[in-house]
């Protein structure tokens, strides 16, 4: 990053937090916006993740294993449910460190952590009073937790020490770490998952995009994994749980109708019978620790629905009244299944860790996540909106309406692009999404075809066909806000990461009088070396991304086609550009050749590297500058266009 634009985000910072002292005078007299807060105030936001499933709770139900970035950088912390004291049990002030179980014991813990975002996660083992061990050693590894099994006293994990392309399992004995290899996957299985008692794992073996298959692999036999879902034509599936009784695999297809229903798998007889549908997609679908309740969540319009069912009497569990609206996420039961502990997220409150007593139906707040400094009533709710595209397919998004913006004081807008391909944008908190609204701008968050959430059709209309057909929805996206009488026509950006980066530069590149300025945050623009570059790990899902975006062999002349970077003399709009030294998918250099070439042509483009981050933003101060770097960027050359 340029000494001149660290002067300048610490001006804007340092004007922001003034401003947060009153509220600002809008162009009509009679409406006052919201005070403007700085970056740092919305990223002094906490996040709060639980830990995974299994062994969440302490045995004694009296500590929940968690991970949060308070600090400024992801962290293991002991949360004391009595007191919601919090004990940090990781101090990183580098590398973001994720928690993953306590052990049986409750004492010693399991975390994942990778090296400054390069993705090449191992698993450690820490406790009191002993040193971090790295169960999973090496150079060029990648790692994950598959489960518990044997009632704890062993741990499944994978790591592709053997073949940088395939992840094999491992039993690891829980008490002296000697590990097993039990399964060498030579299928390229991928998405494992192991039942309880260490007989059976199942992964998913993936075709195209549209189509893969659940192999059943046995762990105690020489036996060849079994395709469970043998078909014909283009099915997609998943896998979510073994039945705790072991008897029955739980997994997700499309066979049958446009969305994911959950289907049980009978192991000793290969009956196949439905468990859950839903008018939308089955996210996932758990069990308690003995089996008695189950809890599927389903994504209901871009929100997750959870169910609980309690298995004895087939009836739902209601949660108790009062419960904050939103989203709940990370459910997970404590061992004597008296507690429940998940987190609430909605577009004004981000993540909460809340418990609940299954017997005496009350509930707990643990934690604030939201900075005590800013106002909840000056947050904006988002709203879920249809826009029709050029060939009349109605596009999901969601929007966020800026406070004080109304035809006599019109807002200047952004239509945001998810990443992927194949994401979705979400209701629920956005720290950079409250931000910008804060300033000013209203955010449509198009999820254009090719999104995940709304059907297995609408999810491949985009198939071999990006950067073109979704590109007309994002374009048709601006044609929306342009109806809106309380959106500014003439003062209209685009904004996105990853895939939705790419779309930004695209839609610079190839319809480059639509949109005013773009934001491209580590986005493809290179697809010829993006497609070849991808890293060793991804070979389980290699041929699906190929089905999808095209195979090199074949379709070169298609992604050059599509390259924004080979087209870079379109673009004639300014562009803010931010990219990770350490991003393993989509390299820096395709950054650096983009911005290159955009000077070249005279664009206005600004450029921030930052050095220790990969594909996406673990460190909070890497998360402040960047928002600060998007505000300033679009009040120089969207908000002041046009004053």
């Amino acid at each position: 990053m340029t000494r001149s634009l660290h002067f300048q985000m610490a001006f804007v910072a340092v004007l922001a937090s003034v401003l947060m002292l009153s509220p600002v005078a809008s162009a009509d007299p009679n409406v006052q916006t919201p005070p403007i807060y700085s970056a740092k105030a919305f990223y002094e936001t906490t996040d709060f993740r639980i830990s995974g499933l299994g062994y969440a709770f302490s045995p004694d139900a009296k500590r929940l294993l968690i991970t949060s970035d308070e600090s400024g950088v992801y962290n293991v912390y002991a949360l004391n449910l009595a007191t919601n004291e919090r004990e940090a049990l990781t101090r990183s002030t580098t590398n973001a460190v994720y928690a993953i179980n306590y052990f049986p014991d409750g004492e010693r813990y399991l975390y994942t952590s990778d090296g400054g975002g390069d993705e090449l996660n191992h698993i450690y083992v820490a406790g009191p009073e002993m040193e971090a061990i790295d169960v999973t050693p090496g150079e060029q590894l990648k790692a994950a937790f598959v489960g518990w099994i044997d009632d704890g006293a062993a741990f499944i994990l994978q790591t592709n020490e053997r073949d940088s392309r395939f992840f094999d399992l491992y039993r690891y004995d829980a008490s002296s770490f000697e590990r097993t290899l039990i399964f060498e996957n030579d299928l390229a299985l991928g998405g494992f998952i192991v039942s309880r008692d260490g007989t059976w794992a199942a992964g998913i073996k993936s075709r195209t995009s549209a189509d893969n298959d659940v192999y059943i692999v046995s762990l105690n036999s020489d036996a060849a994994p079994q395709n469970i879902t043998e078909h014909e034509g283009n099915i997609s599936h998943s896998v979510y749980a073994f039945t705790p009784e072991g008897d029955k695999l739980v997994f997700g297809t499309n066979q049958y109708g446009e969305f994911r229903q959950a289907w049980a798998h009978e192991l000793a007889s290969n009956e196949q019978v439905k468990l859950v549908e839903d008018d939308w997609d089955i996210s996932y679908l758990v069990y308690s620790p003995s089996g008695r309740y189950r809890v599927h969540g389903a994504n209901v319009d871009a929100s997750t629905m959870v169910t609980i069912i309690d298995r004895n009497s087939g009836l739902q569990i209601a949660l108790p009244k009062g419960l904050p609206k939103g989203s709940l996420r990370n459910v997970r039961f404590s061992q004597d299944e008296k507690s429940l502990a998940f987190l609430i997220n909605a577009p004004t409150s981000p993540s909460n860790v809340f418990t609940v007593n299954l017997e005496r139906e009350h509930f707990v707040q643990h934690t604030q996540a939201l900075n005590p400094d800013i106002d909840v009533a000056h947050l904006v709710e988002s709203s879920v909106v249809r826009y029709e595209s050029f060939d009349g397919l109605e596009i999901p998004s969601i929007l966020y309406k800026p406070l004080g913006a109304s035809k006599d004081n019109p807002a200047p807008a952004l239509v945001w692009v998810h990443g992927g391909p194949g994401g979705q944008t979400r209701t629920g908190y956005s720290a950079t999404i409250q931000h910008l609204v804060n300033n000013g701008y209203a955010v449509l968050g198009a999820n254009n075809r090719g999104s995940s959430g709304y059907g297995k059709t609408f999810f491949h209309m985009d198939d071999k066909k990006h950067g073109e057909v979704d590109l007309q929805d994002i374009v048709y996206g601006r044609k929306y806000l342009e109806s809106l009488d309380w959106v500014d026509h003439d003062r209209i950006g685009i904004i996105g990461g990853s895939y939705g980066g790419f779309m930004v530069m695209a839609a610079l590149a190839f319809e480059p009088e639509v949109f005013d300025v773009g934001v491209n945050i580590f986005g493809v623009t290179n697809w010829v070396r993006t497609l070849v570059s991808i890293p060793p790990w991804w070979e389980s899902f290699k041929e699906s991304l190929y089905s999808e975006m095209g195979d090199p062999e074949t379709d070169g002349e298609r992604h050059h086609r599509i390259s924004p970077l080979f087209h870079a003399k379109n673009v004639t709009k300014p562009v803010l550009v931010i990219q990770g030294a350490n991003d393993p998918r989509v390299l820096q250099v395709e950054s650096d050749e983009m911005v290159a070439a955009l000077r070249e042509n005279g664009v206005p483009v600004e450029y921030v590297l930052f050095p220790d981050e990969g594909h996406g933003f673990r460190s909070r101060t890497n998360r402040i500058t960047a928002s600060d770097a998007y505000v300033q960027f679009l009040d120089t050359h969207l908000k002041k266009s046009a004053e």
